[in-house]
């Protein structure tokens, strides 16, 4: 076997890899789940596909980041630690509006916030992006290795893509159940028509 088809067949073997942590992650979203059982498998989810060290979640409270899910057991941090929007990386991410991928030794950037209590201030590679919801950033989405770590594209993407699908899981968790139970979906589409075609 030629080391083309070699590639061809490593690369579909990691499509289908993606594909199927997109399914599980949907599966989440449409059971009946608490929202913090719903993160909490996203973050396993995500470790377990990137073999990554750390997978952190933290959503946005009026101007402040919380802690809100984590793979590692950190029962006492969650929702305990805060990041301002000036603070961090994690903080630049959100003010920003766009992904962060460090390989090596991010604790040295200047923007980096250390905070004593988590083992993640070791760690030496960050892949961070923004959690997104109707256009707008509700939170942010960390994956970090304890060794140096390349980050590749597909990767980037991938990660950009659960920041979405935690987005719409948000949306999922703000409508109340009776809503749910009780509104017919065909009169939520047509109680929202389409926006005016725009020109092009």
């Amino acid at each position: 076997m030629g080391q083309k088809q070699k590639d061809l067949e490593a690369r579909l073997a990691r499509t289908e890899q993606q594909l199927r942590l997109f399914q599980k992650i949907s599966r989440f979203m449409v059971r009946d789940l608490s929202l913090q059982e719903v993160l909490k498998g996203i973050v396993d989810l995500v470790v377990e596909f990137m073999q990554c060290d750390s997978c952190l979640i933290y959503l946005l409270d009026s101007d402040e980041l919380v802690l809100c899910a984590s793979n590692n057991p950190h029962p006492s941090e969650i929702g305990k630690i805060r990041l301002r929007l000036n603070e961090g990386l994690t903080g630049w991410v959100a003010r920003e509006r766009r992904l962060l991928s460090i390989s090596k030794e991010c604790y040295r950037d200047p923007r980096f916030k250390f905070f004593g209590s988590l083992p993640e201030d070791t760690f030496e590679a960050f892949l961070s992006v923004p959690v997104i919801s109707r256009g707008k950033v509700v939170g942010v989405i960390n994956v970090q290795h304890s060794q140096p770590h390349q980050h590749t594209g597909s990767e980037m993407e991938l990660l950009t893509t659960v920041g979405e699908q935690v987005g719409c899981a948000l949306v999922l968790a703000r409508m109340a159940a009776e809503q749910l139970h009780h509104t017919s979906h065909v009169d939520l589409v047509l109680a929202s028509p389409p926006g005016r075609p725009t020109d092009h």
